[in-house]
């Protein structure tokens, strides 16, 4: 081989042994729930959509059942850029951005319809750019259905049954404000603590919708099931601030159809167990019991005083426009 050919066999070889590997960019994404859960579900949905669209650009990894803390220390971490990605209950979510607690409030929404038409209309789309200003980006709404209430002290039928109950609620200020107008004795908690306290006593029940109650396996902690649909639980898909800001156009777009797809995966979810649910669980022994129209009406009344609350919060007009949307 000539000297000149070497040279430039030898230029090539140490142009392929300093030419960067291709990288991919880990997406670290954390929730509250187990992988067969409404919220692994839409992850799962969530990472084989932006593959679709992206190729090998991005590695997604998994951290299922509170792997990385309870919902505000991942939202804490997505702000500062530690974590990528979460979906995450509308009740952590109010500590970031406020207005997000106004669809906490019980009794708000007719069914399932009308709560994805409020969501998936102007006045969701106008909360979820609020994110962008706290050092999150909201890509989409999500959903874990109507929340109804376990506990481990008797059947409720009526307000006077829940008089002292020591009711988990998340660490929103709307549930307790519901709950403390009831006679409850709401005891906010992040969840990893959920299951433990209610097997050592240290509470008597929670609220939770069907997915998480048949998801987590709440049976095995809880006797009484009462299906109160008192207040519709959303949730959302985020992704953190600084990683937003570091993907294209292209990459940006991906991620928002994959959104759009996770959520459909997840109400999905919600919609089969809705169905199901109430069946699951009273064939693993959960004392079940419905509360009538009639009965709703009773603990609709026994929280009146704390719409003063919420209408000071977040306006009447607001309330009044998301009862009246269609």
């Amino acid at each position: 081989m000539s000297f000149y050919l070497r040279g430039l066999a030898m230029a090539g070889s140490l142009m392929a042994l300093g030419a960067p590997a291709f990288a991919q960019t880990e997406v670290k994404i954390g929730y509250a729930l187990a992988p067969d859960s409404h919220y692994g579900v839409a992850a799962k949905t969530f990472e084989e959509a932006v593959r679709a669209e992206t190729g090998d650009q991005f590695e997604f990894t998994h951290f299922p059942s509170s792997g990385l803390g309870g919902e505000r220390e991942v939202i804490e971490g997505l702000q500062i850029g530690t974590i990528e990605a979460t979906i995450v209950s509308s009740g952590t979510l109010a500590n970031f951005v406020p207005e997000t607690g106004v669809f906490d409030i019980p009794f708000l929404f007719r069914d399932l319809d009308h709560a994805r038409a409020v969501l998936d209309g102007p006045i969701g789309e106008e909360i979820l750019a609020e994110f962008d200003d706290v050092g999150l980006h909201g890509l989409a709404w999500g959903e874990q259905g109507f929340r109804h209430i376990t506990n481990n002290r008797n059947a409720i039928e009526t307000p006077a049954d829940v008089e002292g109950l020591k009711i988990r609620t998340m660490e929103n200020p709307v549930h307790q404000a519901a709950f403390d107008a009831m006679g409850a004795a709401p005891t906010p908690m992040a969840w990893p603590e959920v299951i433990s306290s209610l097997q050592q006593g240290v509470i008597d029940g929670q609220e939770n919708p069907l997915s998480v109650i048949v998801s987590v396996k709440l049976d095995e902690v809880q006797q009484y099931l009462t299906l109160s649909g008192h207040v519709y639980s959303p949730a959302m898909l985020l992704v953190s601030q600084p990683f937003w800001d570091g993907l294209d156009d292209s990459q940006k777009a991906a991620f928002e159809t994959a959104a759009t797809e996770a959520v459909g995966a997840m109400r999905a979810y919600v919609d089969d167990v809705e169905t199901t649910g109430v069946e699951t669980l009273k064939e693993r022994g959960m004392e079940v019991n419905e509360l009538s129209p009639e009965e709703k009406a009773t603990f609709q009344e026994a929280i009146s005083e704390a719409y003063d609350g919420y209408y000071e919060t977040y306006g009447q007009d607001l309330v009044d426009s998301i009862v009246a949307y269609e």
